[in-house]
């Protein structure tokens, strides 16, 4: 079974700017989201997948992801997506022998900045960078499926 650990955090300062080495532009938008999972689509850059993701409010959720044609990809998110589409600009910086993706939010979500680490198991130890902030794994208003139908700006 496949699965994912991560961990979401929001900033505490820009500071991550400079340790920036590359950027990519995302596009996902969600097809369905059922209590047992949601099933998206998501155009990163000239690539595009199919996403699986458990419905589980916890750092460890069931993932599958399967890379599909870009013009695919595209064309499901006009044709197939229910909500709004996320929009965000993402960031990766390494420190300290991890990666962590900082997602500056675009679109309806403008405003949102938020920094997520991808671990191998649940209780890895990781550095915590002087930039980051209040961790919100386990607050669902921060996965993008919630994202889709209640944007940042209106809580």
């Amino acid at each position: 079974m496949a699965s994912e650990i991560e961990r979401k955090f929001l900033l505490a300062s820009d500071a991550w700017r400079d340790a920036v080495v590359s950027t990519a532009d995302y596009c996902q938008g969600y097809m369905a989201n059922t209590d047992k999972a949601s099933f998206r689509i998501r155009v990163a850059g000239d690539k595009a997948y199919l996403n699986i993701k458990g419905a589980t409010l916890s750092i460890e959720r069931t993932e599958y992801d399967y890379q599909i044609p870009v013009d695919d990809g595209r064309e499901m998110l006009e044709r197939f997506c229910v909500g709004e589409l996320i929009e965000k600009r993402r960031h990766i910086v390494p420190y300290k022998g991890h990666r962590w993706e900082i997602d500056v939010f675009t679109g309806i979500n403008e405003g949102l900045v938020m920094a997520e680490i991808e671990l191998d198991h649940i209780d890895e130890d990781f550095a915590r960078p002087p930039w980051l902030g209040k961790e919100v794994s386990d607050d669902p208003r921060y996965y993008n499926v919630y994202l889709a139908n209640h944007p940042f700006p209106t809580w």
